[in-house]
């Protein structure tokens, strides 16, 4: 099933700049059986982390974050870019393969008694997760480690993550 899940990924030459070979997700979110398959294998290694929250960054961590946070029992927590979430934010820039963004969080999503698994789709630089990270850090949560659906090798995005944390993904080109 792990190798109908990889081929069924798209690769959309030049998007969303030229040079970049961008890993499309849709076709596994068309699929019922592919999709519940992601979510449960993703799932898998945090189900005994007692995980209370899910951070998903925008927005296609948003889609299996909220379902992985279904699934292990726990509350979601949206990261987004720069103004766009409607209460008091806390924020962090980061650097990606093709430029500089910020995301934020609102400043009441998390506190020390949290449990937390960041979550994206892909990870390529490093740079969002790390970000998500620092703002986690910043509430005092207690992170348990990184999900991604996709693990963009060539880049070593997991070597800007803290290396004493458990990073799962299911698909590495």
């Amino acid at each position: 099933m792990l190798d109908l899940l990889k081929a069924t990924v798209r690769t959309v030459p030049n998007f969303p700049i030229p040079g970049v070979q961008f890993k499309d997700i849709t076709p596994i979110l068309a699929n019922p059986k592919l999709l519940r398959y992601a979510v449960d294998a993703l799932a898998e290694p945090w189900k005994e982390a007692n995980i209370t929250k899910v951070i998903g960054i925008e927005s296609r961590g948003f889609i299996l974050g909220a379902m992985l946070a279904d699934v292990l029992n726990a509350g979601f927590v949206p990261v987004r870019k720069e103004g766009k979430l409607p209460f008091t934010t806390i924020r962090e820039r980061y650097g990606l393969e093709y430029g500089v963004d910020t995301i934020e969080m609102h400043i009441d999503a998390l506190d020390s008694d949290d449990v937390v698994l960041i979550h994206d789709d892909v990870i390529a630089t490093g740079g969002t997760a790390a970000a998500a990270h620092r703002l986690a850090d910043f509430a005092n949560a207690r992170i348990a480690g990184y999900s991604f659906l996709i693990d963009l090798t060539f880049l070593d995005g997991k070597s800007k993550l803290d290396q004493n944390l458990r990073c799962h993904s299911l698909i590495q080109y």
